[in-house]
């Protein structure tokens, strides 16, 4: 194989080429140079809640002395690769060098052009079934979606989606995100569909079940973060569990949060990685790619609760902290958990987009 010097030479003429596999502690060292020498790093749509992003942001940041430049913390999938797509010819902050979307993005991502292909030492760990097998795209972690609900104002916990149609939750839910560019919102309504009889393949009941929620009061037509439900203008939402037990340990109680996964309709989900075609710190990004695919990124992921793609490798290697193992939630909550394919999830995209505001009509806001 090239060494990744040589490649070096290459990747300067053109940021967008595919990058040489870092395979020796020589290839890593002149990897580790190139992107010191740009830098800087722009990410994009990562809070630093979610799954551990600030501090795995701020150790990358510290070990290789590259500045992190985040945009768009609380922005969707579908906003991030508007944000390549906009910034083709800007080497500017605006432009971002890596992203971390939905499953289903990752083909689209590729299909536009809009990735170029990277392939991390630790490649042959993460499983076959999660990845592009040319390296475009690649999947970082996975969890099941959950409510996260403020207990200090709602007494009766929901323990199903039916639940959320009861009265004494009047003006009380709001999705995480935009279900019409959200991956996290449009999983929701995933979910919410194959609890009301649906499938896979068929979110009309999940869009009618929403409808039902807006005509009875119950709908917020609010995005939910922390803030809100912690204030109570929507203490009842929908999370990646990851997120939610976050948020559930960073408010320490106050307010109280619970987190509950429910009976029927469990979701999981799968983001993936990839490099901007356009990255103005294509090195950088790379880099990054190596650092959260290592054994220390991985872990970091685990922190935060996000399950990460190359989770049974680290048990079997007895590498996950037993302090960190048994903070996680026991394997019976997953039992009945499905993972929709990419094609699933492609249809799911695009018809709650197109079907959003024929079948519910109501915009949701960001605060």
């Amino acid at each position: 194989m090239k060494k990744i010097s040589i490649v070096l030479i290459v990747a300067m003429l053109s940021g967008s080429m595919a990058f040489a596999q870092a395979t020796s502690t020589q290839d890593m060292n002149a990897l580790i140079a190139a992107a010191k020498k740009e830098g800087q790093l722009t990410v994009i749509a990562l809070p630093r809640d979610w799954v551990n992003y600030g501090e795995i942001i701020d150790t990358f940041s510290k070990k290789y002395g590259i500045k992190v430049n985040e945009l768009n913390p609380e922005g969707s999938s579908g906003e991030e690769l508007e944000a390549i797509r906009a910034n083709k010819g800007n080497k500017g902050p605006q432009a971002p060098d890596v992203i971390d979307v939905g499953l289903s993005f990752g083909p689209l991502a590729k299909q536009e052009g809009l990735i170029a292909p990277y392939k991390v030492q630790t490649w042959d760990s993460i499983p076959n079934e999660i990845k592009d097998k040319d390296g475009y795209w690649y999947g970082d972690y996975y969890g099941v979606l959950a409510f996260e609900v403020n207990a200090d104002i709602v007494k009766n916990l929901p323990k199903d989606w039916s639940d959320l149609l009861k009265p004494e939750y009047k003006g009380k839910f709001a999705l995480s995100g935009d279900p019409r560019t959200s991956n996290q919102a449009i999983m929701t309504i995933v979910a919410a569909s194959l609890s009301q009889g649906g499938s896979l393949t068929n979110m009309e009941p999940g869009l009618r079940f929403f409808d039902k929620l807006n005509k009875a009061g119950n709908f917020v037509p609010l995005i939910a973060v922390p803030g809100t439900v912690a204030s109570g203008e929507t203490p009842i939402t929908v999370r990646w569990d990851y997120n939610a037990l976050s948020n559930r340990d960073k408010s320490a109680g106050n307010p109280n949060i619970a987190v509950i996964i429910p009976e029927t309709g469990v979701v999981a989900g799968v983001y993936v990685q990839a490099i901007s075609a356009y990255a103005p710190h294509p090195n950088a990004a790379r880099l990054w790619m190596e650092f959260l695919y290592s054994d220390e990124g991985q872990i970091l992921w685990l922190k935060g609760y996000g399950h990460p793609a190359r989770f049974n490798d680290l048990a079997k290697r007895n590498k996950i902290p037993a302090d960190l193992a048994a903070k996680l939630p026991p394997a019976s909550a997953y039992a009945k958990a499905v993972f929709p394919t990419i094609e699933e999830q492609n249809i799911a995209k695009k018809y709650i987009a197109e079907q959003w505001d024929n079948i519910v009509r109501i915009d949701v806001q960001k605060r």
